[in-house]
């Protein structure tokens, strides 16, 4: 049975998602529609741009052979190798990542990409990638940025409070923090940013979360995360299968990757619902600025770090690290000067966080109450 799934942004940029495995819609539905909005559609009725994804090996075989016997290039693509090359004379793209066994087709006259391989779960991970990123190239085309930050929404009103910082400041930190306050989460790690008239109105990016295994046990979601998978439920499949096998043996030693950087637990967009109690915003209004630092051995304070925000905060196709523009989904890019200034013309605040969650937590509320 064929299945469609419309995605749709607060703003209005949209694209279907169709599938013969209905698990592969379900699954765009669930990875997105917390964030943005999801419903079924009636394929025959498609219309605009569209992902349309099946398991078919014998189509999997034939693009990767059309994609190895051209002049192909080749780049990292969501952490696994992908090579890829583009028709001249049709400007079609084809691309295949052979270890996780996935072909691509995107036809940019047509609107229209084509995913195929072997196992569900590859199948479905890439399409609700990819069908993000077809939206993503509508909302740049709009005039929206992107940027590197954490963000929480007031409820009653929609003002956002955005953390800011460099890599392992606290951005993500300090959003799960306050958003257990009563705040509502709406980005854990990107924000699409747009300036209207005499505001700055945000967006989500919906994506997996990453909670580190010391947050979890000091807010005391590690137990109940590990119930719920000796329970049988599933977490992130980009989850490494040492951080289930830790959660499900009551370990709570951070993991390292052999680069340095910590393995995480991921969890899908409706688990920091349904498993941590968060509520999620799908849009606000940018009100405020923070710029967390993480200091372990000082006490949470408040600071006057001279940190604006900057450039390197907005995230383009120079400082895209996960997902470079094979497919030519993006629209070239377009200066961010005027909502730089404007962003730095919000009220801000620096502070410094620990592992003492409590103290933290105490410090951000005073942060967002001096600065809402």
């Amino acid at each position: 049975m064929t299945t469609a799934t419309r995605i749709e942004t607060a703003d209005g940029q949209a694209v279907t998602v169709v599938s013969s495995t209905p698990s592969v819609t379900a699954w765009a539905a669930r990875y997105m529609g917390t964030w943005w909005t999801a419903g079924g559609v009636d394929p025959d009725t498609v219309t605009g741009p569209t992902v349309v994804a099946d398991l078919d090996p014998e189509e999997y075989d034939a693009l990767t052979a059309d994609v190895l016997t051209g002049g192909f290039e080749e780049t990292t693509y969501a952490n696994a190798r992908l090579v890829y090359r583009t028709r001249s004379h049709s400007n079609i793209v084809l691309a295949s990542q052979p270890d996780d066994i996935l072909a691509y087709e995107w036809r940019p006259d047509d609107q229209r990409l084509r995913i195929v391989g072997e196992d569900a779960t590859a199948v479905a991970a890439a399409t609700a990638r990819l069908a993000r990123e077809i939206v993503r190239g509508q909302l740049l085309a709009d005039g929206w940025h992107i940027l590197h930050a954490s963000a929480v929404t007031r409820p009653e009103d929609g003002a956002t409070v955005l953390a800011l910082g460099d890599k392992g400041a606290g951005k993500t930190t300090s959003g799960f923090l306050l958003a257990r306050t009563g705040l509502h989460l709406l980005a854990n790690d990107r924000v699409f940013a747009r300036a209207e008239g005499d505001t700055i109105r945000v967006l989500p990016w919906p994506s997996a979360a990453a909670i580190g295994f010391g947050l979890l046990h000091a807010v005391g979601w590690y137990q109940p995360v590990r119930e719920r998978l000796q329970a049988g439920e599933g977490m992130h499949p980009t989850q490494h299968q040492r951080v289930t096998d830790a959660l499900l043996a009551g370990d709570r030693t951070p993991l390292w990757k052999s680069d340095g950087k910590e393995l995480k637990p991921q969890f899908f967009p409706d688990q920091l619902s349904r498993w941590l109690g968060l509520t999620l915003a799908t849009e606000g209004t940018a009100a405020a600025l923070l710029f967390p630092t993480i200091a372990p051995d000082n006490e949470p304070t408040l600071t006057d770090s001279g940190r604006m925000v900057q450039p390197s905060d907005f995230i383009g196709s120079a400082t895209e690290d996960r997902y470079p523009d094979v497919f030519g989904l993006l629209p070239e890019p377009r200066p961010a000067h005027g909502l730089l200034a404007r962003l730095a013309q919000l009220p801000y605040q620096a502070l410094t966080l620990n592992h003492d969650t409590a103290s933290s937590t105490t410090v951000l509320q005073k942060a967002v109450g001096l600065s809402l």
